[in-house]
């Protein structure tokens, strides 16, 4: 039985080696999963497929990584965070529902290079955490999860410049994103992108996905971080590219 009679087999197998490099880069580098899928699979089956796409197949797949952040997690500091991206992915589902796939992927390529930019640049913010630069990150987190779930290299930049110790900083990563997630699921039902076409692709690429997280995990200790750094900066750089639309 076929479950995509109207996409063609070189695009459903793209799509999967999509998920599986997407799922490489969050195993062995922690980050840069949205930038590579989104804009691909925005190439090959629609931006408003790929985001949702996304948010369910990381959803699955990093929710084991949840009850041991939830002991160390600042929940303060994640929560104020988490206020901005209730005004932040709503905003940016209105935008993923009401602007043309053409417009979208134009939009989501110039983000993803924005965020390539800001994680190249090696950018942090200095000092301790303020609740209203914490909600402004948040809210600016949120639309580009909304849009097109890249909103990581804002909160990343803004949170690694503190002096936040590195475990619990992690566990607030892990935390805020969780939540995002949640609220981008519920957004995405709120604005109909949700869908039966959603939950096959999810079911179709999300093995492919989760075994590049688990093989990315385990290269882990075969490289230095600035080669796993380089390699996913150049992934991403690469995605970006391919997925203009001039090309297709």
């Amino acid at each position: 039985m076929n479950l995509f009679p109207d996409i063609p087999s070189s695009t459903l197998a793209l799509l999967m080696l999509v998920a599986l490099v997407a799922g490489l880069s969050r195993g062995f580098s922690g980050f840069g999963a949205a930038l590579i899928f989104v804009p691909l699979a925005s190439a090959l089956v629609g931006p408003k497929l790929a985001a949702p796409i996304l948010v369910i197949i990381d959803g699955v797949f990093a929710s084991y990584l949840i009850p041991p952040a939830f002991k160390l997690g600042d929940r303060r500091d994640v929560s104020l965070m988490f206020i901005g991206a209730l005004v932040g992915v709503p905003l940016g589902t209105i935008v993923l529902t009401h602007y043309s796939p053409i417009t979208l992927r134009w939009l989501i390529a110039g983000m993803a290079a924005a965020m390539l930019v800001l994680l190249a640049s090696g950018w942090r913010y200095r000092g301790k955490p303020h609740a209203l630069a914490t909600v402004g990150v948040g809210s600016i987190s949120g639309l580009f999860s909304g849009i097109a779930q890249i909103g990581g290299p804002p909160v990343v930049s803004y949170w690694m410049g503190t002096d936040t110790a590195h475990a619990k900083l992690r566990a607030n990563i892990i935390l805020y994103f969780a939540a995002s997630s949640v609220l981008s699921v519920m957004t995405y039902v709120w604005g109909g992108l949700m869908s039966l076409e959603i939950l096959k692709f999810s079911v179709f690429a999300g093995p492919a996905y989760g075994v590049g997280t688990y093989i990315g995990s385990k290269l882990f200790g075969f490289a230095s971080p600035a080669v796993f750094r380089m390699s996913s900066l150049i992934l991403i750089a690469f995605a970006v590219l391919v997925s203009l639309p001039i090309f297709r």
